[in-house]
């Protein structure tokens, strides 16, 4: 495994001011620099009194006032508090992290990209460049500094969650956007760019049944050659920070993995900046709290993630360094890298957050912006059927637009959207436009059904175009799960969440937990009415009996706050260009294929 040095260890000028920052450190001073808070259990005060060394935002978590503004007032109090010197503080700035994981999707007024999956299917890597480009200036907008992104999870398993965080079921594609993700973000590491954080180490997307937090049994060997090979890309183009993940490598947790963290990552690998843990993620290490932050800080993490309990985190390391259960060589060694990113990122000579030059910026959310976001769109579909070229459909047609997720901004733009398992409606996310509203700019004669599609009416309706499929969820709240029989027998302690989740049972057919989505189709159908069927979804899930309803059937996936580009490609404005980056299952009752289209798959026009 080859070596991939970053040089900022080794970079002279840097480790000098490093060096003298650290030895006029107290273990106090130290342990708080290792630590992230979160902004509801943390002020500004007492970021200070701990010398914290990083605050979040978890997801959905926003100031009152959710526009740049606030955020960049919100931000400018904690960089004051932690920037003022005296003989107790040293002043050394803070990171404000975030999941900016499609956009700076947590605040409202956003660009909201599509996710990775329909990405991942527009296999374009100039933009993803411009789209990691743009999602860096709407994150320096708010006053903010870092981005929990790119997700770089090669997803094997459909019934995930995550599937939707995932660019493609191969290595190779993932490891060109790792490339083109971390450059857009990260840039020349100048005032116009943020950090970027590679995630999840390691092989979340391999956990058996595809169970989130759940345990990937892979051989050394197939780890190297599918999991590892993105993050050695992220690595090589200078990516400051990298999050480990929940899941496990052979029943052995990730967090506490000092083969993976330390010997791998950095010793093997080379990558010399800043592991953070998710969040609360060594709280599996043990069952008891002081035993775990031992566990993580001995695998190698620098940083811990510890919303909950932060002030505790604290105590207890504190605690472990006196009694030698925790050496301070690992103490300096993570806090020299945190300072080591500080220095590189430029962090100690930026003005504060009200004084930075991107910030309340008016390209927020704007109409350049949002053109990229519905080219990304536009390139991201998959046409799955086409029969008798029935697509593209004449702006002058006569047109039914139906189902629950036609006019639904929300819906569209799925989980990580404003809150952690997204939203539904059109009302907490401005700008943008629904794919009702974009169809209803393009086709005049464009009516929008009130009832499931029973209005439908051969004498007034030339075509149907029905928008089904899921409705927002992230994480394992989006899993498709047997029972709790099933995630005992993979070896996986969910600590009480299964109450939370979809009871879907393991089906992927879409009938089974959205019945009112092909009731809406047939409503139609049983009229003599041809059926567009666009599915929103965060994978690949079994339509069967939809698709053989349907005249046309569209993997939209979650195409973001810009619906018009759904339009564009129904009327032909634009050709279909987005290929299958996942295999699409089918019944296994059919025949002997195992899908019912192949990766690589999608339509186009003549």
């Amino acid at each position: 495994m080859k070596k991939h040095s970053q040089a900022l260890l080794q970079n002279k000028l840097i480790q000098q001011k490093v060096d003298t920052l650290l030895n006029n450190m107290t273990i106090e001073q130290k342990v708080g620099q290792m630590t992230q808070a979160e902004r509801m259990t943390c002020t500004p005060e007492q970021a200070r009194q701990y010398h914290i060394g990083s605050i979040l935002s978890s997801a959905g978590s926003s100031p009152n006032n959710n526009h740049p503004e606030g955020w960049v007032n919100m931000n400018e109090a904690y960089w004051q508090a932690s920037t003022q010197k005296d003989n107790a503080h040293l002043g050394i700035p803070i990171l404000y992290g975030l999941d900016a994981v499609h956009g700076n999707n947590n605040v409202s007024g956003a660009t909201v990209f599509p996710h990775n999956i329909g990405l991942g299917a527009a296999n374009d890597v100039k933009l993803l460049k411009k789209i990691a480009t743009i999602t860096a200036k709407e994150v320096l907008a708010t006053g903010v500094d870092w981005s929990f992104a790119p997700n770089l999870a090669i997803a094997h398993d459909t019934h995930w969650g995550r599937t939707y965080e995932s660019y493609a079921s191969k290595p190779k594609p993932v490891i060109k956007y790792a490339a083109e993700m971390v450059k857009g973000l990260q840039g020349d590491l100048s005032d116009d760019y943020i950090m970027a954080c590679a995630k999840h180490w390691i092989a979340d997307g391999a956990a058996s049944y595809g169970i989130d937090h759940g345990d990937a049994i892979l051989s050394w060997e197939e780890l190297q050659k599918t999991h590892i090979p993105p993050f050695v890309k992220a690595i090589e183009s200078g990516v400051l920070s990298i999050m480990v993940s929940f899941s496990s490598w052979n029943g052995d947790k990730c967090h506490g993995h000092k083969f993976l963290l330390t010997d791998t990552l950095k010793q093997k690998l080379g990558f010399e900046g800043i592991i953070i843990s998710d969040m609360q993620g060594i709280d599996y290490l043990a069952e008891d709290f002081y035993l775990a932050v031992a566990l993580g800080v001995n695998a190698g993490i620098d940083m811990f993630m510890v919303p909950r309990n932060w002030a505790m985190f604290i105590d207890n390391l504190i605690s472990h360094v006196e009694l030698g259960t925790v050496a301070i060589s690992r103490i300096n060694d993570a806090v020299r890298r945190i300072l080591t990113v500080k220095f590189a990122f430029g962090l100690f000579d930026k003005p504060s957050p009200a004084k930075r030059k991107w910030s309340n910026h008016a390209s927020f959310g704007s109409s350049e912006h949002r053109q990229v976001a519905r080219e990304a769109v536009q390139k991201s579909l998959v046409l799955l059927k086409n029969e008798s070229n029935i697509l593209p459909l004449s702006k002058q047609s006569k047109i039914l637009v139906a189902g629950k997720n036609a006019h639904n901004i929300g819906h569209q733009c799925g989980g990580f959207t404003i809150n952690w398992q997204g939203i539904s409606g059109n009302k907490c996310i401005q700008g943008g436009t629904s794919i009702w509203q974009g169809i209803s700019s393009l086709a005049k004669h464009a009516t929008l059904s009130q009832n499931q599609g029973e209005d439908a009416d051969p004498a007034l309706h030339d075509f149907a175009i029905v928008v089904i499929g899921e409705t927002p969820y992230s994480e394992g709240q989006g899993d498709i799960r047997v029972d709790d029989k099933q995630v005992l027998e993979s070896g996986t302690k969910i600590n009480g969440q299964m109450k939370l989740l979809k009871a879907y049972g393991d089906s992927l057919e879409l009938s089974d937990f959205h019945p009112e989505d092909i009731q809406t189709i047939k409503n139609i159908t049983d009229k003599g009415i041809h059926v567009i069927t666009v599915l929103i979804s965060g994978r690949p899930l079994i339509i069967d009996n939809e698709m053989a309803l349907s005249s046309a059937f569209v993997a939209a996936w979650l195409p973001g706050s810009e619906g018009q580009g759904v339009a564009d490609l129904l009327f032909g404005d634009k050709n279909f260009q987005g290929k299958l980056a996942f295999d699409w299952p089918k019944t296994s009752a059919d025949d002997n294929k195992t899908s019912l289209f192949s990766y690589g798959y999608g339509l186009k026009y003549p």
